[in-house]
């Protein structure tokens, strides 16, 4: 009797940790295609998982930070899904390609035409951004989640030094290291390997051409060296029938 009471126990209590460890492994996130440089442009992706079984995620909207406003932010087309992209007044003006930006994205929406995220399925909604801020490590996005039974679960929390991830955290994208060229990737080896490449092909061809010239110049002097050789030859030949000829009339 004890035993089964204790094993019984024992299951409801594993049920419990996993009910409530499920938030924590599948929440709202958001990852860059490649790197999310400081400065640049980046392509990331907010990855949504349907958590419920009994109900469907219809809505999804993110909003962007007003602390490190983005003056460009592009949807990528999501099928089965309508989106929309909310624009403010900003109170101080952000200068883009030297021109002063006076309104940003606070906030895009997506909301489902179908069916929407069913349980047991995630999707990917894909965003364009940019210029990234470049005195911050991270971006923090407030995520809300809306499902088909009305349900509103909203990702928001943030994460504190020296504490456990919140229940319902909100996604954070990490930024990396400022690069050369803000509008991509500073020039690769490759890039540099085909300049040096292209330099030598440059110098290779400018030295044959020296060198054919200088061919050319040494074929026509020893031209000009056999036709005056050949001049004299026949002179002297001409000259020695001559005088051949005199010998045998003086004869």
């Amino acid at each position: 009797m004890k035993v089964s009471r204790i094993a019984a126990t024992g299951a409801v209590a594993a049920s419990a940790v996993l009910v409530l460890s499920g938030p924590a492994f599948a929440h709202v996130s958001v990852q860059p295609e490649g790197t999310a440089a400081k400065g640049g442009y980046a392509t990331v992706n907010f990855k949504v998982p349907n958590e419920r079984d009994n109900a469907s995620t219809t809505k999804l909207e993110i909003n962007f930070p007003a602390d490190h406003p983005l003056a460009s932010v592009m949807p990528q087309p999501v099928d089965g899904w309508d989106v929309k992209v909310t624009e403010s007044k900003l109170d101080k003006p952000l200068e883009l390609h030297g021109e002063k930006i006076n309104k940003a994205v606070t906030k895009v929406t997506w909301t489902a035409d179908g069916k929407g995220i069913e349980p047991g399925y995630f999707q990917k909604f894909p965003l364009s951004i940019g210029a990234l801020p470049e005195d911050t490590d991270e971006l923090v996005f407030k995520a809300i989640q809306t499902y088909s039974n009305k349900e509103v679960v909203r990702w928001i929390e943030t994460q504190e030094d020296g504490e456990e991830e919140p229940e319902t955290p909100a996604p954070v994208l990490a930024l990396s290291a400022a690069t050369d060229d803000h509008h991509g990737a500073a020039a690769s080896d490759d890039d540099a390997d085909a300049d040096a490449d292209a330099e030598k092909s440059d110098d290779t061809k400018a030295a044959a051409d020296t060198t054919e010239a200088a061919d050319t110049d040494s074929s026509d002097t020893t031209a000009r060296v056999l036709g005056v050789v050949g001049i004299v030859v026949g002179v002297a030949g001409v000259a020695f029938g001559v005088l051949a000829g005199r010998r045998r009339t003086n004869a």
